[in-house]
């Protein structure tokens, strides 16, 4: 079974939709039988890697809400990362483009590290609150997961990856992807948004037992209710 993840570093239910897959995959039988391929996608293209702004002005200016209102938002969110064991630190994150960051996991994957390198990033972001618009701190952290530092600078250096960035995006174009995260089982089942856990059990089971020929219903939950959450993000995901 393959698992392709469309995801961005500064979206906070990328991070939380991860770790409920994951541990619908720690309860799932046949775990080592499955793949899973990151996918790059921008929130944000447009961002800038020296932004001044706390994420709390960034995201009552966006959203035309006050301060304490954005405070209250993003706290919210942060007692859901809580539920799954996460620590989101939203008032000293570093809101950044992560164009390079993405190019970085590209580079991570041929060195088998992608799954590394994408949690360190993740936690680089929402709770060590590291600018990942910084080459140096992406080299940095690539080290850490066990790539070589200068080899990794020298890519971020170059315009390396690129086109498989550009590629991700295009791609989740072209399936309407306009939220992330997004996961896609088997180039056929889709499911949007950090969605509760027995949702990706039932996607999980659904997606093996048609791989083993055996009929089962193909219904793999259903759509959460509204909430109101940080970054453009509701219904468990974060959109452009």
């Amino acid at each position: 079974m393959r698992i392709d993840i469309w995801s961005d570093y500064a979206c906070p239910f990328c991070y939380i939709g991860k770790r409920r897959l994951e541990h619908a995959l720690s309860q799932f039988p046949d775990r080592d039988k499955v793949e899973i391929v990151f996918r790059s996608f921008q929130l944000d293209p447009n961002a800038r890697t020296d932004e001044t702004r706390d994420i709390h002005d960034i995201l009552a200016a966006k959203y035309g809400m006050t301060r304490d209102k954005a405070i209250a938002t993003n706290a919210q969110l942060a007692e859901q990362a809580q539920g799954v064991g996460l620590e989101f630190n939203f008032d000293t994150v570093q809101s950044t483009n992560t164009f390079d960051g993405h190019r970085l996991s590209h580079y991570a994957a041929t060195k088998g590290k992608a799954p590394q390198m994408t949690e360190r990033l993740l936690r680089a972001y929402f709770t060590d609150s590291l600018n990942l618009g910084d080459r140096k701190v992406l080299a940095e952290l690539a080290a850490e997961v066990g790539l070589d530092q200068a080899e990794t600078a020298a890519v971020l250096e170059s315009d390396a990856y690129a086109d498989q960035v550009n590629a991700d995006i295009d791609a989740a174009r072209l399936l309407n992807i306009t939220g992330v995260p997004f996961f896609v089982f088997n180039n056929k089942y889709a499911v949007s948004g950090a969605q509760p856990g027995p949702v990706f059990t039932e996607v999980l089971d659904t997606v093996w037992a048609e791989e083993q020929n055996t009929p089962v219903l193909q219904v793999v939950g259903k759509p959460q209710s509204k909430a109101e959450d940080a970054d453009g993000c509701d219904d468990g995901s974060c959109s452009i």
